[in-house]
């Protein structure tokens, strides 16, 4: 197993604020990561923003639950992996939907957040865990295959 090299989580409401809370945790977390491409460290970044965003838009609150949105990221230098986590979510799997990019100029934009991040990650994966949905995004450094 690679040596863990930074690290962070957040957990919060499912809220522009705990998105914004995210976001500046990952401009902090490569300081510690700036062996990292600038290309990895952007796309991973937008991956994990828009599968949290997903989060916030479209997670249903199992009964009487409050939804929260919990972010853990490790970074190791072949391997950038988040764990985004609707707690206290209805059980719902968006990897069973058509993850195709819709056509330019598409009215509906739906479906767009799942096939940009499958572009942006090396895999993503959706679990059940207890009582929360949980994406995994992995990327591999672009500087190892592995």
């Amino acid at each position: 197993m690679a040596e863990i090299v930074a690290r962070f989580s957040r957990r919060g409401p499912a809220s522009e604020e705990t998105l914004e809370a995210v976001h500046a945790a990952l401009d902090e977390l490569w300081t510690d990561a700036e062996f990292l491409s600038d290309l990895d460290r952007m796309a991973f970044t937008t991956a994990v923003i828009e599968a949290s965003t997903n989060v916030i838009r479209h997670a249903q609150p199992d009964d009487g639950a409050e939804l929260q949105l919990g972010v853990d990221v490790t970074v190791s230098a072949e391997r950038l992996e988040a764990r985004i986590s609707e707690i206290g979510a209805r059980h719902s799997d968006p990897a069973a939907e058509d993850a195709a990019m819709p056509e330019a100029g598409a009215e509906n934009e739906s479906g767009w957040g799942l096939a940009l991040i499958q572009a942006l990650v090396t895999t993503v994966t959706f679990e059940r865990e207890g009582g929360s949905n949980v994406w995994v995004l992995r990327r591999n450094a672009s500087n190892h295959s592995g």
